[in-house]
């Protein structure tokens, strides 16, 4: 068990299968020393736990179930990231995070929201894991999920 997924183990998390596509593409890429993976989605044995637009008020996605369901798509991202390079040890950084928030229109916390991805992959990374990143709200997401979560890695070769 490599460093990463010991320390996702310690805070209760296993690193699962990667994440099948839902469309024409796959979950990562490796180019050189980088790492790029697809959007990943909250999936949990193949199931979106929840759906909608993230919100305050009735019918809407309570903004801290939508930062821990960022959290679950950081972990499939590392999913993806294991799957093209191995051993998660090999990374060297997490260069970049991308998270998309669904978001009600008077919604604007959506950097609390993506919090919960880049806290998980801080927590499993350590000082590897301080990365750059963008929390941007849109209108809608595939199958209504209500988070979305893309990273970029540098590994060593």
């Amino acid at each position: 068990m490599s460093t990463v997924e010991q320390r996702l183990a310690d805070l209760g998390h296993a690193v699962p299968e990667v994440a099948a596509p839902v469309a024409a593409y796959v979950p990562a890429v490796q180019h050189g020393d980088l790492v790029y993976t697809s959007g990943q989605l909250p999936f949990v044995d193949g199931a979106l736990p929840t759906i909608g637009k993230v919100g305050e008020g009735e019918g809407l996605v309570d903004p801290q179930e939508a930062a821990r369901l960022a959290g679950l798509c950081a972990l499939n991202a590392i999913a993806a990231v294991k799957s093209v390079v191995g051993d998660l040890d090999r990374v060297v950084r997490v260069v970049k995070v991308v998270g998309f928030v669904a978001s009600d229109p008077s919604f604007t916390g959506q950097p609390k929201v993506v919090n919960g991805a880049s806290e998980l992959i801080g927590a499993a990374f350590g000082d590897a894991g301080v990365h750059a990143r963008s929390a941007v709200g849109v209108a809608t997401l595939p199958m209504d999920t209500p988070v979305e979560v893309e990273i970029t890695v540098a590994v060593r070769e």
